[in-house]
Order: C-alpha cells, then sequence, then structure tokens
C-alpha cells in the first residue's frame, strides 16, 4: 500500500484487518486531456490503450485483480467477477484477491465489509440507484444482517452543489419521510439541494446499517477528482474494495 500515490483516499473507518480499500484520484496516469491523468472509465471517449495502461497500473499498484462492471444507474447486484463485466451498478465477494469496484464522476461510492472480514461490496448510487433500492439491494446480496455490517460513503457531488428537481426530491420522501430532511430549496423555484450522504444515511439505517462512515467530500469542488456536472466529458475515479 505504500506504493500507492499520495493522493489517493484511504478509507478512516474501523475494517476488520483483512479488509482493503481506496479511492483513485486524477493524479498519475497516461490519459491526456480531458481525461488527464488516471482515468478508468472504458465508456467516456478516452483512447482505449490509455484507459487499459491506466488499468493494468491500478491491478500492479493494488496487488489485486479488480472487478469492473458497466453501470447503468440499477438497483442491480452481482458476485464480482474479474473475468467479466456484468451489466450491474454493485457487487460483493467473499474471496481473497479479487477487488469489487464502482467508477464515478459525482455519483455516490459506497463500500461495505461485515465485521468479522469475510465479504466485501462496492455499490454505485447516483440520486437514481438510490431511489431505486441501490443500498438495500446491496445489503441483501451480500446476505449479512444489516447491523453485522459496516458502510463507508466515498467522494460524492456536496450539498452545496447538488441542485435537483422536485421530482427527485418527491422520489426519496415518497418512500421515507425522514428524507425531507435532506432537501433545502434552491433559489429557483421548484428546485432543492440535496444531500446525498444524509440520503444514503436514511437509507442505510432503514435496513439496519448504522455503523457508516465517510462522506464529506465534493467531487466538483475538489480537482482530485473527475466531476461530470463541472465538465460533461470528463474521465472517471474508482473506489474498490478487497479482502487479503
Amino acid at each position: 500500500m505504500t506504493d500507492w500515490p499520495e493522493s489517493w483516499i484511504r478509507p478512516d473507518w474501523p475494517a476488520p484487518r483483512r479488509v482493503r480499500a481506496c479511492v483513485t484520484t486524477r493524479s498519475g496516469g497516461v490519459s491526456q486531456a480531458p481525461f488527464d491523468g488516471f482515468n478508468l472509465g472504458d465508456h467516456v471517449g478516452d483512447v482505449p490503450e490509455r484507459v487499459s495502461a491506466n488499468r493494468q497500473c491500478l491491478q500492479r499498484l493494488l496487488g489485486c485483480e479488480p472487478a469492473w462492471m458497466s453501470q447503468i444507474h440499477s438497483n442491480c447486484v452481482v458476485e464480482a467477477d474479474p473475468r467479466s463485466c456484468p451489466t450491474a451498478d454493485a457487487c460483493w465477494t467473499g474471496e481473497a484477491g479479487i477487488a469489487c469496484a464502482v467508477l464515478t464522476a459525482d455519483c455516490l461510492p459506497v463500500l461495505f465489509c461485515d465485521l468479522d472480514g469475510t465479504r466485501v461490496a462496492a455499490a454505485h448510487a447516483g440520486w437514481r440507484g438510490l431511489a431505486a433500492g441501490m443500498l438495500e439491494a446491496t445489503v441483501a446480496a451480500m446476505a449479512v444482517p444489516g447491523p453485522e455490517l459496516i458502510a463507508w460513503l466515498g467522494p460524492a457531488i456536496g450539498p452545496a452543489v447538488f441542485e435537483v428537481g422536485g421530482e427527485v426530491r418527491d422520489a426519496f420522501i415518497s418512500r421515507h419521510s425522514a428524507c425531507f430532511e435532506a432537501f433545502t430549496p434552491s433559489h429557483r423555484a421548484g428546485h432543492f439541494m440535496a444531500d446525498i450522504y444524509q440520503l444514503a444515511r436514511i437509507r442505510l439505517a432503514a435496513c439496519g446499517v448504522t455503523a457508516v462512515f465517510g462522506g464529506g467530500f465534493c467531487t466538483v469542488s475538489d480537482p482530485r477528482f473527475y466531476s461530470y456536472r463541472r465538465a460533461a466529458r470528463t474521465g472517471r475515479f474508482a473506489s474498490l474494495i478487497w479482502l487479503v
């Protein structure tokens, strides 16, 4: 782990010793503008050979093999498999040496592990997936009771800049009235500023996961991260978790 770039994020959470996790940043890599430099997204228009080189570098640095997915803002969860690239938005594994990976550039990445250090998972939770039950589906797929899980919220768009329409607010409040507190009126009529971190905590608590860490990032305002809202043509960074 000492060879990771200094700018990479190391989650500060009480994970078991077998659990490893990190979040990449733009630092390093061979991608050129507007994807500079450590772009890991192969669907954003970057030169495929550069994305492949970045992914190979990532695998060397981690010492394990990432399991990538074709993400579509769903609530589909699969078992992690580095040999395939399934259409899903979360994956889990109980096998050492396989890194559950999600790609984001404003959406919320959520990492999970159980208290015994036997299972890990990574979920891609944009507002659509979050509203559709992405986190609840991940907890169910891990087959571990919620109180026996801990979660870490990775870098996502911050509440000061995440403006949404009333339909987004309604989609959350209709399922959980507590979500009302995660929205404040915007200066534009019919719009609200949303706290995706608070929304995730509310949804996690509803399925028994109350040991939740992380949050407090803002991909839009922090230049270490790719941000779709800041620049629509941009790369993707990865949030990864694995067992050793």
